[in-house]
């Protein structure tokens, strides 16, 4: 299969990840269909991207001729039948958990066109963890996005097993979706950037859960110094505090790690009271006028 032929594109869950690479594709001109168990998430999912389109529309980076066609260019549903038929290309975006990851790719590749490339947008994992559930580990790679609203960045990772035409290709659809892509040599975890981020947020979770200094402090000094428009716990918010938990916990687990326990057990008391970040409006802050953006906040002056 060439690029040319790619025209269909399935998204695995439709979060808010999903939603993002889903809107992406769609005003690049290809058909998207979303897919989730949960009709809520899928009816969230259709007001988010109604949203995005609103923000690229006002922000001048689409018409709303352009909007109204890349929204009508997606359809969602719970079948996976229905999901799978004629799809070219799939990305996964369900949480970061793998054997959740490959059960759910073994059922798509039941289902699936033979010639379907599958990608994966896990954020800390690395594809070779459950490229065989994929029954293609040959046409799988991960394609991670960064936030969409913010950046045109993806990171491409092939385990061991993808072949070079399935990067090849990946890499060929990414730029026709307007990405610049980043193809790394080998599977490592956290990608480049990633991997840079998650040493800055496991820092400033030990700070804050060892009581070294406030979450709102422990920003400000990143903020002032490195002049942000955001701090550790601010971005921490905004990709989700409960992708932030899985993540933390399934190292801390697998390291035996104590301080990274304390970590994930500190986002955890969060989580369990539904404060998962920006999309429930409340997390380390409270949006969609968080703290860190009013005047003073690096003075100090906003101080719980």
């Amino acid at each position: 299969m060439k690029v040319e032929d790619i025209r269909r594109v399935l998204i695995v869950g439709a979060g808010t990840m999903g939603q993002q690479i889903g809107f992406q594709c769609a005003m690049h001109g290809f058909d998207v269909v979303l897919y989730d168990i949960s009709p809520d998430i899928l009816d969230k999912a259709k007001d988010r991207i109604n949203k995005l389109c609103e923000n690229f529309v006002l922000s001048g980076r689409m018409t709303r001729e352009q909007s109204d066609e890349a929204v009508a260019r997606i359809a969602a549903t719970t079948n996976p039948l229905e999901a799978a038929r004629d799809v070219d290309i799939l990305s996964e975006s369900v949480p970061e958990a793998p054997e959740l990851k490959g059960k759910v790719l073994s059922q798509f590749n039941e289902v699936c066109p033979a010639r379907t490339i599958f990608t994966t947008n896990t954020s800390m994992l690395v594809p070779s963890m459950f490229a065989e559930a994929t029954g293609r580990p040959e046409k799988f790679a991960a394609l991670h996005f960064h936030d969409v609203r913010i950046t045109n960045v993806v990171d491409i990772m092939p385990h061991p097993g993808t072949s070079k035409d399935t990067v090849d290709l990946i890499h060929a659809f990414a730029r026709k979706i307007g990405q610049v892509a980043i193809v790394l040599h080998k599977e490592h975890h956290g990608y480049v950037f990633n991997n840079m981020l998650s040493s800055l947020l496991s820092a400033a979770l030990s700070l804050a859960a060892n009581d070294v200094a406030s979450i709102e402090d422990i920003d400000r000094a990143w903020m002032g110094i490195m002049h942000t428009e955001s701090g550790p716990f601010g971005i921490m918010d905004s990709i989700g505090l409960k992708t932030i938990w899985a993540i933390t916990d399934y190292w801390a687990n697998k390291k035996s790690d104590p301080q990274a326990r304390a970590n994930a057990a500190f986002v955890k008391k969060y989580v369990e009271k539904g404060l998962l970040g920006e999309k429930t409006r409340q997390g380390f802050y409270s949006y969609p006028e968080p703290s860190y953006r009013r005047p003073g906040f690096l003075g100090g002056d906003e101080r719980k």
